[in-house]
């Protein structure tokens, strides 16, 4: 996603803060404000990187393209591939989630997480490897976007929160999609 920080109504940096909780993917700002300050919010409300006008096209491209390698799931190995554990089956290709037959929605973030969890199964996965894996970068301690979803998807997969029998919590460790459910 490219935003400029310079839109009408909502600025570009509450763009960002808002989106950042749900959209894993890539957001570089592209603007006029070339001040460090400018650059600096920009990078704290969750942009991946900041880009001054006039921009050299070639540079541009680059960085689009470095974003686009660390996407997480880019590839044609996940197209087709589907993961069956119990009565819960996700697919990858068509990005869809099946519960007892039933379809669930989920965002693209909860389908990103689940999906992660899901070629997984069974192991534990810290929230640092979670993060690293779905955002390419290291986790800060501090963002609780992987806590929130956990709880999103429990409670779209009908998983108890107070004794969860799908996505189990590790204390101190971290997550894991149980193979028993």
């Amino acid at each position: 996603m490219i935003l400029d920080v310079n839109l009408p109504g909502l600025d570009g940096f509450s763009v960002c803060r808002r989106i950042r909780s749900e959209f894993t993917g890539s957001i570089l700002i592209l603007t006029a404000c070339g001040e460090e300050v400018d650059e600096v919010v920009g990078l704290e409300v969750g942009a991946d990187d900041y880009m001054s006008k006039p921009v050299r096209p070639r540079a541009l491209l680059a960085r689009l393209r470095a974003h686009l390698r660390k996407t997480p799931l880019s590839g044609a190995n996940t197209s087709d591939q589907r993961i069956s554990i119990g009565s819960l089956l996700i697919a990858a290709g068509c990005r869809a989630v099946e519960l007892d037959g039933a379809s669930i929605d989920l965002t693209t973030a909860e389908f990103d997480h689940l999906w992660l969890l899901s070629k997984n199964v069974g192991q534990v996965l810290s929230r640092n490897d979670i993060f690293q894996k779905l955002n390419g970068v290291k986790y800060d301690g501090f963002d609780r976007s992987i806590d929130l979803r956990i709880s999103r998807l429990r409670k779209k997969l009908d998983d108890s929160p107070q004794n969860p029998q799908r996505i189990k919590s590790v204390r101190g460790i971290g997550y894991l999609l149980s193979v028993h459910q």
